[in-house]
Formats: structure tokens, sequence, C-alpha cells
């Protein structure tokens, strides 16, 4: 495969990924500011600002509906959901050929609804509502992509740019709320909103109930997040998944594979397959986090090297 077609659907999985992570936790944010009993609506933004790289121009300005609205549709910031969408569309776009007409058909259909005057105008009316048809368009892209592509080499792409992104967005999120998570303030009443509110982010409320009850505790919830093999959005398992993507592509590839990447995504493998939450809790968990997003960000880095700015010398090699 072209390096510049495994390098858009790369990066238009990952803009996908990571509008649907941005309007999730927008959604949740702004559910929990209507506790006035909890912290304080400037907190609240500040956390989700960091949990999304901390994007300029968007500080807390007393206007709640005005920042969401910007957080959503200013096309010229590159944490807004338009802006992710917009990248999405056009890597897809460079890559028409390689791509299904079913995905592109949706995935126009989601730029144009951003772009649309009745939805930006309906935004305020109906905050919640717009945001759910944001993420029910991806979660179309995604479907489609998965049913009508062939599971080749570029389906192999768009599933490890999803799954990095969303280990590295998950793994950041954890980092920003783990300390108010392990030491909890407000009272018992609030904690569980947090709680509930953070998984929720993750889509995994749900999902942890079936396995540990509705007894929500942090030591759990992190554990959920974490370690769990079975859960889509915890980051165990998007690192397996990361790793079979790789795996697939080297296979399929005809290249020899680069034990420096495979090294790198198998280390982090087993790090959250060999350690126990207990381990974690005890150590230094917010390093335990950070090392985390720092190993993914290598990840991507060696994924460039080896599949996108590779050298004519490391293509011919067998």
């Amino acid at each position: 495969m072209l390096s510049r077609v495994a390098d858009s659907l790369y990066w238009m999985s990952r803009y996908l990924e990571r509008a649907e992570n941005t309007v999730r936790q927008l959604d949740v944010t702004m559910s929990l500011m209507l506790d006035a009993g909890g912290s304080s609506a400037e907190k609240r933004w500040g956390q989700l600002l960091v949990s999304l790289g901390s994007p300029k121009g968007l500080e807390w300005n007393g206007d709640l509906d005005a920042m969401a609205s910007r957080l959503v549709f200013d096309s010229l910031n590159h944490a807004s959901v338009t802006y992710c969408v917009n990248g999405a569309r056009e890597n897809a776009r460079q890559v028409r050929e390689e791509i299904s007409s079913e995905q592109w058909q949706r995935l126009n259909r989601l730029y144009h609804q951003m772009h649309s005057a009745q939805v930006q105008s309906q935004f305020r009316s109906g905050i919640s509502d717009t945001l759910a048809t944001v993420i029910d368009g991806i979660h179309l892209f995604k479907g489609v992509s998965d049913t009508t592509m062939i599971h080749g080499q570029g389906w192999q792409f768009i599933r490890l740019g999803r799954y990095l992104e969303r280990a590295y967005a998950t793994a950041t999120m954890l980092e920003v709320y783990q300390p108010g998570l392990l030491a909890p303030q407000g009272g018992e009443g609030y904690q569980h909103l947090e709680q509930v509110g953070l998984l929720r982010c993750c889509t995994a409320f749900e999902a942890y109930c079936q396995v540990y009850t509705a007894d929500l505790s942090a030591d759990r919830i992190l554990e959920f997040l974490l370690l769990n093999r079975d859960f889509p959005h915890a980051i165990r398992y998007c690192v397996e998944g990361v790793r079979q993507s790789v795996d697939a592509i080297q296979r399929t590839g005809g290249r020899r594979s680069p034990e420096e990447l495979t090294a790198g995504i198998g280390r982090l493998h087993a790090m959250l397959g060999f350690t126990t939450i207990n381990e974690i809790l005890t150590g230094d968990t917010a390093a335990f986090l950070h090392s985390i997003r720092e190993q993914c960000l290598r990840i991507h880095e060696l994924i460039y090297r080896y599949y996108v700015h590779y050298s004519i010398q490391s293509a011919l090699a067998v």
C-alpha cells in the first residue's frame, strides 16, 4: 500500500475517533454542570479542556452554551468537532478510490450536517440531541466501514488509527480525573456523580455494571477502564487491537517485521497484561497513566517511520 494512502486512512480514522471523544466528554461535562453542589463550572470546563489536550482559545468566559458551540462548530480550532470531521473528510477525499461508496456517503453526510446553518441554529435549544446526532453519524460510518470494506491493509490502518487514538484519549482523561477519583471531595452523592460521569465519557457505565454490578468504587473503575480485556474502550483492549492490526499489516505487506515497532507495542501490551490494579494504586498512578500516553506517542512515531516516511532501503527490505 502506498504510504500516502495508509496515512490518509489512518488519520481519517483518528480524526473521527477524536471527534466522538470530544462530543461524549462535552455532553457529560455539561450534564454534570447542572449539579450546583459540585465543582464550579469553570473547574469542570478546565478539566474538559485539559483532557482534550489544552486547546487554546476556549478558556472559560462564563457562557457555557457559547463555549460549547465553539467547541463543536469552530472549524479553525484544532480541538473542535467540526475541525476533526473536516480533517476526516479531506483525508477520505484523497483516497476516495480506496474506500466504499457507502463510507464516503456517510462521511460526506456528517460533514454537511456539521456545516448546516439549521443544525447550528438548533444547537442552543437542543444541545444533547445535536451531540447525539453527531455520535450516531460517526457510529454509522464505523459500521459501514466494517461491513462494506475489504478487511485488508487499508481497513487495518483504519482500525489502527481508531484504537491508538482511543487508547491515548482514555489515558489522558484518566490522568486528568484520577486525582479526584482517588481522593474524593464534596460528599458521597457528588462522588457518585463524578464516577458515573467518568464511565459515561467512555460509554462504560452499563458494561461496568455487568462486571461489577452498580457498586461504584475508584479502584474498580480504574481497573475496568485500564485493564479489562473485553470492553472496547478499555486501554488494554485498544492496545490489543493496535497489536493485531500491526501484525496483520506486516503479514500482508511482504516486508520484514519492524522489530522496534513490534517491541514497542509488545512492551505496552505486556505492561497492561501483567500489572494488577493494586500495583498501580500502590505506586504512582499518575506516572503509570502518563507512561501509557508516552508509549502511545512513541508507537505513533514508529508507525510513521516504518509505514509513511520510510526510506527506499527499508521498503525494499525482505
